[in-house]
């Protein structure tokens, strides 16, 4: 097996986690495309139910495809380990379930996905879980969002849609200060933009649908664990720290280590939720991850060459990118995000909704869905689509104005991205 803490970025996106088939001498990782295991006898089989020894057992739980992906993965990140899922909702929710019980809370930046704000406010209260959500520029208000029963800080790396970087060592500070861990989606980021675990994130996860896949082909999710917060110590955690009769009285703490956190989400969530990765899709986001270091680099690039170009736009009232020197973070990002700040922007265009429609309506490269990370340039209206479940008060306080234009910017020559956009500019301002 490879040693990922001797080899680079690159060659572990190519490399990590697999070695040729020895069967057949398979260079590409093989799809192992079955539901079930052979198990030796009896006692084989029940070692693995048990949790004795490693090995699968039906593909809900794992399955050789998807654990090369895993292990790749969590090599890219600095993680101990992961535990990959069907979508990136479905590793958002497996990590929760795994940590909270009834009467937890979690505080939550403000500005984050769609998806993830609507779970957060309205399905997880019904299980008894409340969430607290706070402004992710302001770390203060993370510490003073705090209550007793408070069990995770969530934010995203960069803030969907309005590009906020978040200061993760700081954030970091206040949730070990705490006794809690943090989490972190860092989609779109990636790993080779940024590894959160280095600034201090306890957990990260990933929508592997977005720029890790990279081609609008496959749907999966991620959650990797950094193995460095101390379950025991924090005594917050029973699911991890005390027996679980579900195994026998099995301390998942005390019999895994620092695998505790991915071996309870397999053991349990994987197998009481059934939010599998198909092995299909695992070889297609695999597929995407070898060539990630080359596809983000020109993601960056072609972003900037089109930020640039709106910039000067006198149609454009403001962006929203990291690495333009107007931006709030434009310091923050250039500490913590050196190599750009990935490929996600807004814009807001004169004329208001009304515009922003026509602007939409009238591109011809760029498509108009509700993805980011493709390699096509993708454009959407966040607070008619992708985030129109918030509040007209949860979208004031995300920043979520309606005359906002969220851009994906995909691997095209920037010149034709750029021309799509200043015709689709033009026609938005005509009467």
């Amino acid at each position: 097996m490879i040693k990922p803490k001797f080899l680079k970025f690159s060659t572990l996106s190519l490399h990590a986690g697999q070695e040729p088939d020895p069967k057949t001498g398979s260079r590409a990782v093989p799809i192992y495309q079955t539901t079930s295991y052979l198990f030796n006898d009896t006692d084989h089989a029940a070692a693995l139910y048990n949790l004795e020894q490693p090995g699968h057992i039906y593909s809900r739980i794992s399955n050789p495809t998807i654990s090369v992906l895993e292990e790749r993965l969590s090599a890219l990140e600095g993680g101990v380990g992961a535990v990959a899922t069907a979508s990136g909702m479905a590793a958002f929710f497996l990590a929760v379930a795994t940590l909270m019980d009834k009467n937890s809370h979690i505080v939550s930046s403000g500005s984050i996905y769609g998806g993830t704000h609507n779970i957060l406010s309205y399905t997880f209260p019904r299980f008894g879980i409340e969430t607290t959500f706070v402004d992710p520029r302001k770390p203060q208000d993370f510490k003073k969002a705090i209550k007793r029963n408070t069990r995770l800080i969530f934010a995203e790396t960069i803030g969907n849609p309005n590009a906020e970087v978040l200061d993760i060592e700081k954030l970091s500070k206040i949730a070990h200060e705490e006794n809690i861990p943090l989490m972190v989606d860092s989609t779109f980021t990636t790993p080779y933009l940024m590894q959160p675990i280095k600034f201090g994130a306890d957990i990260v996860m990933h929508s592997l649908t977005k720029f890790i896949g990279g081609h609008g082909i496959a749907i999966g999710g991620i959650i990797i664990d950094s193995g460095k917060f101390n379950w025991k110590n924090s005594k917050k955690f029973p699911n991890l720290t005390e027996p679980y009769d579900g195994y026998n009285g099995l301390i998942f703490e005390q019999e895994f280590g620092v695998h505790a956190l991915t071996m309870r989400m397999r053991a349990e969530g994987m197998k009481d939720f059934g939010a599998c990765l198909s092995p299909t899709n695992a070889f297609h986001i695999l597929q995407g991850l070898e060539t990630l270091p080359i596809r983000m680099d020109k993601h960056v690039e072609n972003t900037r060459h089109v930020v640039s170009f709106l910039d000067e736009c006198e149609e454009i009232e403001w962006i929203n990118y990291p690495s333009l020197k107007s931006h709030q973070d434009y310091n923050l990002a250039k500490r913590i995000l050196p190599k750009g700040a990935g490929a996600i922007f807004s814009f807001g265009i004169k004329g208001g909704k009304a515009a922003g429609k026509k602007l939409i309506e009238n591109v011809s490269l760029a498509s108009h869905l509700a993805n980011v990370g493709d390699a096509k340039t993708l454009i959407i209206h966040p607070a008619s689509t992708t985030h129109q479940q918030m509040s007209k008060k949860a979208l004031e306080n995300a920043g979520i104005k309606e005359n906002l234009i969220r851009v994906s910017v995909g691997l095209e020559d920037p010149s034709d991205i750029i021309d799509d956009l200043k015709n689709a500019i033009r026609k938005s301002q005509k009467d």
